[in-house]
């Protein structure tokens, strides 16, 4: 039996088979809510696609945080109802589970909402976008986000979500904060070492946990390495997991930092497979990587390998809502 098939337990959620539909940005909503193409369009990867699990865009947590003015919004009691008729789709229709990605932009947003302004943890300016320094944080207004975050994580539970991923990767606010490219702080919340510069991410997983509570999901996608001179390297992504793992995430979802979603002149299937398969070792909680997964021989080779427990097929299934399909046509083909 081939390992994409196999069954998997993400807390007290199992997820049917080993292959994901990462989060990926539609740019579809033009006033924060998700309209019915962009259910449609995540309803029918749920039924065709083959994945067990799909990890919805970035959703902004509030109008501060939001990155353009495309971006779907979970800020707002109002759109829980619009995300309910999503939910409820997927689970009549197909297998796969859903989980909902929260997020707040930082210093890499094109268009805060409301008046908002560009924020980091340091004034340096964000080397995973081009765009002047932000104003760095005070530390109540870091505590003001993470209830943010929290408020954000009780509305994808009442929308029918079956989890929620904090997004901590791709030179957002909170990968921003655990980069040494981007948080020169010297406050508890920098201090140059790995367990400061994630305390932001940590009181943020916890505020999610105490309002969701002990057996619903939580992920964070998370930027383990720049990849970069100076940066996150692959051994302070491992300490940063195991941390993680101790504050009770159920899902560390691999991928890039500073870097964003690709490597310089990498060109192989699974761009972080070999930080993801360094934090396997390492934790106990299942692991997800992704990153230029088009085929299923592809996937099923990292898992085979040990890279992770789950894998990502982003853009191949954004194009190809019936991918498994064409996939298992193309397997007869080759055999004939």
């Amino acid at each position: 039996m081939e390992k994409y098939t196999e069954q998997l337990q993400i807390n007290h959620l199992r997820v049917p088979n080993r292959l994901v539909m990462p989060p990926m940005a539609t740019h579809k909503s033009g006033d924060g809510r998700i309209g019915a193409d962009q259910i449609k369009y995540y309803t029918e990867r749920a039924m065709y696609s083959g994945v067990g699990l799909i990890i919805t865009e970035h959703s902004y947590i509030h109008p501060y945080g939001r990155d353009n003015s495309h971006q779907v919004s979970i800020a707002f009691e109002e759109n829980i109802e619009d995300f309910k008729a999503l939910t409820k789709l997927i689970h009549e229709k197909s297998e796969a589970k859903i989980i909902c990605q929260i997020n707040h932009a930082g210093s890499r947003a094109k268009e805060p909402g409301d008046g908002g302004e560009l924020v980091g943890p340091s004034a340096v300016e964000n080397p995973s976008v081009k765009g002047p320094a932000p104003r760095s944080l005070t530390t109540s207004e870091i505590h003001e986000i993470t209830g943010w975050f929290a408020a954000a994580a009780k509305r994808a539970k009442e929308a029918g979500f079956d989890g929620v991923e904090i997004h901590a990767a791709h030179g957002y606010l909170l990968n921003q904060f655990y980069s040494p490219l981007t948080n020169l702080r010297t406050d508890d919340y920098g201090n140059a070492d790995v367990q400061h510069r994630i305390r932001f991410l940590v009181e943020v997983v916890r505020s999610v946990r105490e309002m969701v509570g002990p057996d619903y999901p939580v992920a964070v996608r998370f930027g383990g390495c720049d990849y970069m001179e100076g940066g996150s390297t692959i051994d302070d992504c491992v300490e940063a997991c195991k941390i993680l793992e101790k504050e009770g995430v159920d899902l560390l979802d691999i991928s890039g930092g500073m870097c964003v979603y690709k490597r310089k002149d990498y060109t192989q299937a699974g761009y972080f497979s070999d930080m993801a398969k360094a934090v396997k070792q390492a934790v106990a909680v299942p692991v997800l990587t992704t990153g230029g997964v088009k085929t299923l021989g592809e996937a099923e080779e990292l898992l085979a390998d040990g890279c992770a427990d789950l894998i990502g097929i982003g853009r191949a299934i954004m194009r190809d809502a019936h991918w498994i399909e064409n996939q298992k046509k193309d397997e007869v083909e080759d055999h004939v």
